[in-house]
């Protein structure tokens, strides 16, 4: 049985290509190589270079590999952005998702798990996010991954499809060295990219309504979240009970300072964070409840905050080294 993992050359979706050979499941890689690097794909891991939009080269590789199954992690990922950029967005989100549904159609691939978003809640005045939170995405990211949970329910309605989506918030740190997030967008590298450059980082707002007041998140080790990728693919395989969305959180969150914090701790380079304005749309805290997911996923908070900012920390030291050489 083969798993296909549509994004796998991407910072989330190499670790989930990881944790499915730890796991000791075969798998094939479908990657663009628009935001991935070859860099990130596993020795003796097969990559098809296609985009998720092309439904010929995706029915081919799933004949190909002989797929069984498929984790998609690949899309257009950056919320601001797609504010600027909704209809590519929509290409790549929804189109994508639906050219790869209709190729698992064709080749009867009948599982599939979804990496979806916390952004499809959109900002709720809730202290803690459950499965059960109303929907309000804020930006055309948030709405095309709510679509995109949408399309694989009714596609469970006509032809049974069994499914999973995953949920989360802010992504960090790293599994293994040779792979970092790239993101030009999160808090993490936008922080080292600073202080590597003799800056100081900044936090947008001091005085929200928070123990320390600043933001408080849900930082989530990408490990963790690769992990639980695996564990809800070994269930759709089993055929076991599945619910159809997974909030992926901690329960109780980090904030901003406590993050920069941890990174002065871990770095070795002591700084005061500048503040500066708040955000236009910033909530003061959202945390998802991941109860459901601990129940049936196995899912855990397995790494301290300075222990994310290290390994984030060691992989962007090697990433550097590897560009001196």
């Amino acid at each position: 049985m083969t798993w296909m993992v549509t994004g796998g050359a991407g910072y989330i979706g190499a670790h989930v290509v990881r944790a499915l050979i730890s796991a000791g499941l075969d798998t094939v890689i479908v990657d663009d190589l628009s935001s991935g690097f070859e860099k990130f794909v596993p020795e003796g891991v097969p990559l098809v270079r296609a985009s998720i939009l092309d439904k010929a080269a995706l029915v081919d590789a799933m004949k190909t590999h002989r797929v069984t199954g498929v984790i998609h992690v690949a899309g257009f990922k950056y919320a601001g952005v797609s504010v600027n950029r909704p209809l590519h967005t929509y290409a790549q989100n929804v189109t994508g998702t639906l050219a790869l549904l209709e190729a698992m159609a064709e080749c009867d691939v009948e599982q599939i798990v979804f990496s979806s978003s916390a952004a499809v809640f959109g900002t709720p005045d809730v202290d803690q996010v459950t499965e059960a939170t109303a929907k309000a995405p804020l930006s055309p990211y948030g709405e095309s991954k709510l679509i995109g949970e949408w399309l694989l329910r009714d596609q469970e309605v006509a032809t049974g499809l069994r499914h999973a989506s995953l949920r989360y918030f802010n992504v960090v740190g790293s599994g293994d060295a040779a792979v970092y997030d790239t993101s030009p967008h999160n808090l993490f590298p936008l922080v080292f990219e600073a202080l590597v450059a003799g800056k100081t980082p900044r936090i947008n707002g001091n005085d929200y309504p928070t123990p320390d007041g600043t933001n408080v998140r849900d930082y989530v080790h990408v490990a963790d979240i690769a992990a639980a990728h695996v564990a809800a693919a070994q269930r759709l395989e089993a055929h076991d009970s599945i619910e159809p969305a997974y909030n992926l959180g901690s329960g109780d969150g980090l904030s901003v300072a406590e993050i920069m914090t941890a990174v002065a701790s871990v770095t070795g380079i002591p700084f005061t964070p500048e503040i500066a304005d708040r955000r236009a749309g910033d909530p003061p805290r959202i945390v998802a409840n991941g109860d459901l997911a601990a129940r049936d996923l196995d899912w855990k908070m397995r790494h301290t905050a300075e222990e994310m900012v290290r390994s984030a920390w060691e992989a962007r030291l090697r990433a550097e080294e590897g560009s001196a050489e």
